[in-house]
């Protein structure tokens, strides 16, 4: 029997952005900036990939660098074979019928001076102009019904609705051309701990139900465990790890991966409080200045010579996980 072939393939892709230094010259060279370094992964069809880190990691500008709102240095983004970053602007175009994306803030990516009903319209307009009126309005209402918005508001506009609602109306913008695949950049960091439950479950039970795939991006590991497949650790635009969902969760192997997941609150009071030296010291070093060989060696207790002179490429650990670090057999060896 034959493997299954990746819907999406991202092969060594990298964004770099031009950043002025602060009181230069306009003619001074400009710093630069790479957001995103060599990130290469598959994407399979029905598959959640949970994309992790600290706020300036990447994790944004990877979703938006793969449906081309951010130009790319280097690399390729394969969709079914096809390199989205060759094709022509119209030929995008058709593809983003395919590749959707929810943003972060629900209410800020609303156009404020248009009712729902007109919001969640638009893509069939831009995408099928030759539908009807009537086909479109009914459209409209069949996904705001499926995603638990009533009927009787669709000629409300964003400010009447709360944050989870908005959500809710960002993802029935996005289903309402089926596509294949929807990149959720933090879809629910802004939402209450109740509201949150709510709508990762829709989003579950609408892949289930359209064989949707998706890649999660957010900070709260509890959320990324119960939705995603495999999840993908970065650091300062690096992959420093890749795993099941499982085995991330059973045994994350990178120092930076465990600290995260020590960092994160546990809601039972009969789990022992992590060691402090679990935790990461430091600040995130800046992007424009990285560190030599291995981006986390200056917040890494286990940091020897070599990390300061090799940059660590991903070692596989079994077929499901993969961890770039010099020293994760040892580090994990004196764990076990």
């Amino acid at each position: 029997m034959t493997a299954p072939e990746p819907i999406l393939s991202v092969r060594d892709l990298s964004v770099v952005f031009d950043v002025a230094r602060r009181g230069a010259m306009p003619w001074t060279p400009k710093d630069k900036l790479k957001a995103v370094d060599n990130i290469s992964f598959d994407l399979y069809s029905g598959q959640t990939l949970g994309v992790v880190g600290e706020s300036g990691c990447g994790k944004s500008t990877l979703a938006r660098a793969i449906i081309r709102m951010l130009p790319a240095e280097t690399g390729q983004v394969l969709w079914f074979g096809q390199d989205l970053l060759t094709i022509t602007d119209a030929a995008m175009k058709e593809k983003r019928r395919d590749l959707q994306m929810i943003f972060q803030d629900p209410l800020a990516s609303l156009d404020p001076r248009m009712t729902i009903g007109e919001i969640v319209a638009e893509p069939l307009k831009t995408h099928f102009p030759r539908m009807s009126k009537n086909e479109r309005a009914a459209k409209v209402l069949q996904v705001l019904e499926k995603v638990g918005i009533l009927p009787n508001l669709i000629n409300r506009y964003p400010h009447e609705f709360s944050g989870g609602q908005c959500q809710r109306i960002g993802i029935a913008r996005a289903l309402i051309i089926n596509p294949k695949l929807i990149i959720c950049d933090e879809p629910v960091s802004a939402l209450d701990v109740s509201i949150q439950a709510q709508v990762i479950n829709l989003l579950m039970e609408l892949q289930s139900e359209l064989g949707l795939s998706l890649v999660f991006i957010a900070h709260d590991l509890s959320v990324v465990k119960h939705i995603s497949d495999r999840v993908m650790v970065l650091y300062l635009g690096n992959i420093v790890e890749f795993a099941s969902s499982e085995d991330f969760y059973d045994r994350p192997l990178h120092p930076y991966a465990q600290a995260l997941i020590a960092s994160a609150p546990v809601p039972d009071p009969t789990v022992p409080k992590r060691l402090q030296d679990e935790l990461i010291a430091g600040d995130l070093p800046s992007p424009i200045n990285p560190p030599s060989g291995c981006v986390f060696r200056t917040r890494c207790r286990h940091a020897t010579d070599i990390c300061s002179e090799q940059k660590p490429v991903l070692d596989a650990s079994n077929e499901n996980h993969f961890v770039a670090c010099h020293h994760w057999q040892q580090i994990n060896a004196r764990s076990a």
